[in-house]
């Protein structure tokens, strides 16, 4: 059985390689000169394998799109058995305090020299500089048609992963397949106008951001940056309202609650407090609720409390202005930026053509699909890389059954 796996970053290593294992001669087609490329600079060049959320129904809330497919997904394959996969081929992992998981060594060159081991063990041919343009299916076989050289196969599994625009899935249209129109994940927010860019490098650990005008919010780390917002919160934020963010041509207003647990009664009751015992002490050189000075003193500054103002002459308006300020910052986005190192898509290959038990068109027999050319994408943490494992595990087993 002569299997092609496009594409070879962390989906298409894992359906070559278990293609291969199930006794397939394997062709595994690249379009550029480097592999596993994501893989190499992903987490900062640790690459985050994956995350510690072992409980499918908990894992699956990680993937705004893709929830319910990858629910069937992940019982053939899980967290377990990704951590159970590379540990057993000398790569130990550890968990991180958020539940992220790293290999031991801190570098992701440990699960590629993994995944290329295991393929050169196994006797994947990995050919590089194919470009695909175009997929024949043609009596139960598939003739490959690349700049370079034309392949033909009796399974074909498309790892190609995602792509900005949709004529990057030009060839998997032409087959008859639905593609989702993709829009960018995972960004974050520009604030070009906004006085708070000058602090930037500043973070705030539990922070509550939300859409004005949706039910989406996310809390998490935020951090301030030269070109606006970014941090867990914002990235995740992202990704969950990325067709929201794209109807609104990513400007809209974003609330920021600089602290999850506050409740407005109890912000007023405390700074009451604050301002009963310390009449005579100055507003902006002492910061309450252990946030960064530089936070309080633009805050302060924003509610218009001058740097000499003390407690005992704080005006209601400014006192009701600071309130406001902490439990609900308004900023004005104007934008994105796209982490292009770390791209994720959503949109791709329409799931309700997919089958979830197996990764196989239910257009065309034979043709099998894994990774992120599927409209699924996850939050970041490990979620994407969890899914390309699984799913590419799934293609590579059922190739040749």
């Amino acid at each position: 059985m002569k299997v092609g796996v496009i594409g070879a970053g962390a989906a298409g290593y894992f359906a070559a390689i278990h293609a291969a294992h199930s006794g397939a001669s394997v062709y595994l087609l690249e379009k550029t000169s480097k592999t596993l490329s994501k893989v190499k600079i992903s987490g900062g060049g640790r690459c985050n394998v994956t995350h510690a959320a072992t409980e499918n129904s908990k894992l699956v809330k990680n993937y705004p799109r893709g929830e319910k497919f990858l629910k069937k997904v992940f019982t053939h394959f899980s967290v377990i058995d990704t951590i159970s996969w590379f540990e057993s081929r000398g790569v130990p992992l550890k968990v991180e305090s958020d539940g992220r998981i790293f290999p031991l060594s801190d570098k992701s060159q440990s699960i590629i020299d993994a995944l290329q081991e295991e393929a050169i063990k196994l006797g994947v041919q990995i050919i590089l500089n194919q470009g695909v343009e175009k997929i024949q299916p043609d009596r139960n076989k598939f003739k490959v048609l690349c700049r370079e050289k034309d392949w033909e196969f009796d399974r074909l599994i498309i790892c190609s992963g995602g792509f900005p625009k949709e004529s990057g899935f030009g060839f998997i249209k032409e087959l008859g397949h639905k593609i989702v129109s993709p829009i960018p994940s995972l960004f974050t927010f520009n604030t070009p106008n906004e006085p708070l860019r000058k602090l930037m490098g500043l973070s705030v650990p539990q922070a509550l951001i939300r859409l004005e005008g949706s039910k989406m919010a996310y809390s998490g780390p935020v951090l301030i940056t030269h070109w606006g917002l970014s941090g867990p919160a914002v990235l995740k934020l992202s990704a969950f309202g990325a067709k929201w963010l794209h109807e609104k041509s990513y400007l809209c207003n974003v609330h920021i609650r600089w602290n999850k647990d506050w409740t407005e009664e109890q912000l007023v009751r405390d700074l009451q407090n604050f301002k009963t015992q310390h009449p005579k002490k100055k507003i902006s050189s002492n910061p309450l609720f252990e946030m960064p000075a530089r936070l309080w003193v633009h805050i302060c500054g924003n509610s218009e409390i001058n740097e000499d103002l003390l407690w005992q002459n704080l005006a209601k308006k400014q006192f009701h202005k600071l309130v406001q300020n902490l439990f609900c910052y308004i900023v004005s986005v104007k934008g994105k930026t796209t982490f292009k190192e770390e791209f994720v898509t959503a949109g791709g290959v329409d799931l309700n053509e997919v089958s979830p038990e197996n990764m196989e068109s239910k257009l065309i027999k034979g043709l099998f699909f894994a990774g992120e050319v599927l409209d699924i994408d996850g939050i970041t943490g490990g979620f994407n890389f969890q899914a390309a494992w699984s799913t590419g595990y799934l293609a590579g087993k059922n190739a040749i059954l």
